[in-house]
């Protein structure tokens, strides 16, 4: 029988008869300002299972090492399971977000080349920026290491970035995790959803992410279904 190990603010985890490999079950539930704000949402389980099982197998095909094996129903997934580093790692091709307003620029300002952040994953502390001096200092990664997150984050920005625009959707900005599989090896993780990129229409620049519900600003789930049937579409 499966057991739960873990579960937080969009999936659960559960064990498997293999002790490397553990099931993934989205939840139908939205959060905000790092989990501060949770409300209920009918499919979002669902969609997000099958647009991140699209991404990944298709990154998988691609040869960017990840933890995905394969959907195993609507909502569920078999991943192979990992040590996870304790970082996020953003890629910026567009101004938006906290990049904005720190910075004070326009919105999807387009950069000449992207940018890439660091910052320490903790709910408590509002995942603070964190840069390579102190990532050292925390004995988080070692410079190898995140010379491998760094080069493995740009191609997957390439191929995503490709991938995105044959379905008419421009990805602004996405969030990655990394971390270490049973051999060892550091590889991709998480996931990649509209819950961890921002994605917005090619031609209206409507969003189709996450920050509908952050914003308050329609029915996140028409966005969501969006890039899933576009995907569909472009990945055959």
């Amino acid at each position: 029988m499966a057991t739960l190990i873990n579960e937080g603010k969009a999936k659960q985890l559960f064990t498997t008869d293999d002790p490397n490999i553990i099931q993934v079950h989205y939840l139908n539930q939205a959060t905000a300002l790092n989990g501060k704000r949770k409300e209920p949402v009918a499919d979002k389980g669902v969609v997000n299972n099958q647009i991140d099982s699209l991404i990944f197998n298709y990154l998988n095909q691609q040869g960017i090492a990840t933890h995905f094996i394969k959907q195993l129903s609507p909502s569920d997934q078999l991943v192979k399971k990992m040590k996870m580093v304790r970082l996020e790692v953003v890629v910026r091709n567009y101004a938006s977000g906290s990049f904005q307003r720190k910075f004070d620029t326009d919105y999807l300002l387009k950069f000449d080349e992207p940018v890439q952040e660091f910052y320490y994953k903790s709910d408590r502390l509002d995942d603070p920026f964190i840069n390579d001096s102190q990532i050292h200092a925390l004995q988080i990664a070692t410079p190898e290491q995140l010379s491998t997150m760094r080069d493995q984050v740009f191609k997957i920005n390439q191929l995503l970035s490709q991938l995105f625009a044959k379905a008419g959707i421009t990805l602004v900005d996405f969030k990655v995790e990394f971390g270490f599989d049973p051999d060892g090896n550091l590889i991709l993780g998480d996931e990649i959803s509209p819950d961890s990129c921002r994605l917005v229409d090619a031609q209206t620049h409507a969003s189709l992410d996450k920050d509908v519900f952050r914003k308050h600003t329609g029915n996140v789930m028409d966005g969501y279904r969006t890039v899933l049937s576009r995907l569909e579409a472009t990945v055959k």
